[in-house]
């Protein structure tokens, strides 16, 4: 993928670093804290998650970075695992501090071991559909790079967007898509400004991508950043490896500033070159992005999942459960998302307000603000179908040659009934194996454990009864994934 290097040293190894935070709140329902979009099938058969890692692989690339939280960490091996794509590193960061910290600790981590290595950062929830394109335009930065330029790639706008932030140049690309020198970032327009920016020419969108080496952007924070330098550096010298991953110590970590990298370092930069790129590209930041990049048909409709649209125009209509039909009828510049728990219903134009819903719902305490249907766990996930006073009946799927902790309750009993697959089920000193249609029952009190001895997915419906069926009512004997008393699953 890259030319050869000017230097001699042959090419060079570009590091991809993909940041894989955030929480996607205008995309919600279908995108919430506890499970965000970029971990969703938004616009294809993988993730976005999965498919920006897939971008940034291939020739010339080494294996992929990935900083992450501990609530995704299991996620982020099993969508990896899941496209075929083996990390170079995980690195946890034990609490969100923007994105300058966490190019920082990437950054170190590189240049222990290759200074002059590129990194080339990026999200990992944006859309880029041709690849070849995206290849191309990394290396016609890559020149640049080498001479110690930081690189950022902008995007060349197809409308007056409200919702990006812009790059201005000190000259309007010249179609060959080199790089052009950065002017000056500029924050998001009102819709005038956006006009005006649109038909100047010397304006990009700020994609949030970035390519430099190592050891110029530590130069780039020791000179602009400096106060990061410490804390961020101490945290990574401090890491410690756990089950495959690398955790940046908690103490340091906590004491770096929360900003993002072109707050602290490329604002304030004067050796930055801006790569123009027009193949396609979304940070899907709205449904209304979503709408687009799905390919709406003659009437401007699009419908995923359980949807049907009657007499609709300029409408997107997506139901994302498997037990709910969507149907509009009659609707126009509107937009609709269903799950099993919460339902969207807004006009197109309010795209960017939907993260109002959130906070919304947040100051009345509902669940749905955060909380993900479906709870991820390093084993597999659950959902709950039936709540009750003194019940719950749940549906668990647990993958092949997984294992729930070694465990006890102190205020339910459980009834599990398997439904597909096979159960390895241990209760206090009995191991059985349960098979579909057969059933177990673990009483209060009792030490049990789950597992999937088998190579497709295991399936049981529980039943829980008790006084308190809140999922910290758990006393932890044993657990795999080396989680702690009290926590979840």
């Amino acid at each position: 993928m890259v030319a050869a290097a000017q230097n001699g040293r042959g090419p060079p190894l570009i590091y991809p670093v993909i940041l894989c935070g955030g929480s996607g709140t205008r995309l919600w329902p279908l995108s919430r804290k506890s499970f965000p979009k970029q971990f969703v099938q938004l616009t294809g058969p993988e993730t976005l998650f999965q498919a920006s890692v897939r971008r940034l692989t291939g020739e010339g690339f080494a294996a992929p970075i990935v900083l992450t939280n501990a609530d995704f960490r299991f996620i982020v091996v099993e969508q990896l695992a899941s496209a075929g794509i083996e990390p170079g590193a995980i690195l946890i960061e034990p609490e969100g501090r923007n994105t300058a910290p966490a190019v920082l600790a990437a950054a170190l981590y590189i240049a222990a071991k290759d200074p002059d290595g590129l990194l080339l950062v990026a999200p990992s929830d944006h859309v880029v559909p041709d690849m070849h394109a995206f290849h191309a335009a990394v290396e016609r930065g890559v020149e640049a790079a080498e001479a110690g330029q930081l690189v950022t790639f902008g995007i060349r706008p197809t409308h007056a967007e409200t919702a990006y932030g812009y790059l201005e140049l000190t000259a309007a690309p010249d179609g060959s898509g080199a790089p052009v020198a950065l002017s000056r970032f500029v924050e998001k327009p009102d819709a005038a400004r956006a006009e005006d920016m649109l038909a100047a020419g010397n304006f990009l969108w700020n994609a949030g991508i970035f390519l430099f080496r190592a050891r110029d952007i530590l130069a780039a924070f020791e000179t602009h950043a400096p106060g990061l330098v410490r804390p961020v550096g101490d945290a990574v010298a401090q890491a410690e490896p756990d089950l495959g991953f690398l955790r940046l110590a908690p103490g340091p970590w906590a004491r770096a500033e929360d900003i993002s990298i072109d707050y602290a370092v490329m604002e304030r930069a004067g050796n930055l070159s801006v790569v123009p790129f027009d193949a396609g590209w979304s940070d899907l930041g709205g449904w209304d992005a979503v709408w687009r990049e799905s390919g709406p048909d003659a009437d401007g409709v699009v419908t995923g999942g359980a949807a049907t649209a009657i007499d609709c125009e300029d409408t997107l209509l997506r139901s994302d459960s498997e037990r709910l039909e969507l149907v509009g009828i009659g609707l126009k510049n509107v937009m609709v998302i269903a799950m099993n728990d919460a339902v969207l219903v807004a006009d197109m134009g309010s795209a960017q307000q939907v993260k109002l819903a959130v906070s919304a719902l947040k100051a009345k305490n509902a669940s749905q603000a955060t909380e993900f249907p479906l709870d991820h766990r390093p084993w597999g996930w659950f959902e709950s179908l039936v709540v009750g006073e003194r019940f719950q009946v749940k549906r668990i799927h647990v993958l092949p040659g997984q294992a729930l902790s070694l465990q006890s309750h102190v205020h339910r009993s459980e009834h599990w009934i398997v439904v597909e697959g096979t159960a390895r089920v241990t209760v206090d000193d009995s191991v059985t194996l349960v098979t579909e249609n057969q059933s177990v029952y673990i009483p209060l009190g009792a030490k049990h454990r789950l597992e999937n001895p088998g190579k497709v997915p295991m399936v049981l419906i529980e039943v829980q009864t008790g006084s308190y069926l809140g999922e910290d009512d758990i006393t932890r004997y044993d657990d795999v994934y080396a989680r702690g008393q009290g926590s979840k699953g």
